[in-house]
């Protein structure tokens, strides 16, 4: 099993974002981006026109996470503009089969995200539409978080749904990410590891990233 850090930039200098893009694009394997508009989440980051300059600079392909009050009618657009993921919520779409369909036929992986408290068994069935399921592991809108150890048996039932419908889904995790938690998350059966503070609050994110990367497959050789 691969282990993918994607470095948020949600946690990096919103001032110098292309060079903080390039500080881990020698360790790192994505670039995780988080789209928030104030209504699904209390936030307010960046959308569509910082993506697109993002991507011009960027060597890294890009992960978006749209945490999102519309991601129908956005989504597409981030997957036609050259992301490389688009990850919608659960929570959030009206129509998740046609609109994970709308990023696949763009040329993006397609990902459902799933808040803690959302359950995933009732989305069983959309395993076929998906690419990656994404387990938020503290409540979305702010980086900085302290890592919900409850969420831990729902990487494990997620895992096992994976497994048993086979092909290539990725398993992200996403909040509260760090040396001190990846291990738990790798053990239980994450394989892509997003990580904010942990890499950005380094002095070195670069090695931070390889730091990340090393816990977590030595977790998953132990699982």
């Amino acid at each position: 099993m691969n282990m993918r850090i994607a470095p948020s930039l949600l946690a990096a200098d919103f001032a110098r974002l292309a060079d903080e893009a390039e500080a881990v694009s020698e360790a790192a394997d994505w670039l995780h981006v988080d789209v928030m508009d104030a209504h699904f989440v209390p936030n307010l980051t960046i959308g569509l026109p910082v993506v697109e300059s993002l991507l011009r600079y960027s060597r890294l392909p890009m992960d978006c996470h749209l945490m999102i009050t519309d991601p129908d009618h956005w989504a597409p657009q981030y997957a036609e503009a050259g992301a490389r993921n688009v990850t919608i919520h659960a929570e959030a779409a009206s129509a998740p089969i046609r609109t994970l369909r709308q990023i696949r036929a763009a040329g993006a992986r397609a990902g459902l995200a799933f808040n803690p408290a959302t359950a995933i068994e009732p989305y069983a069935d959309l395993l076929p539409e998906l690419d990656m399921v994404l387990l938020m592991t503290i409540e979305p809108g702010f980086g900085g978080q302290e890592f919900m150890d409850m969420v831990l048996p729902k990487i494990r039932r997620a895992r096992q749904y994976i497994a048993r419908h086979g092909g290539d889904i990725w398993l992200q995790v996403d909040g509260g990410v760090s040396e001190e938690t990846i291990e738990l998350c790798a053990e239980a059966g994450a394989d892509m590891f997003v990580a904010g503070t942990a890499v950005y609050g380094a002095a070195d994110p670069s090695a931070a990233v390889k730091s990340l990367r090393d816990l977590a497959v030595a977790a998953a050789g132990r699982a």
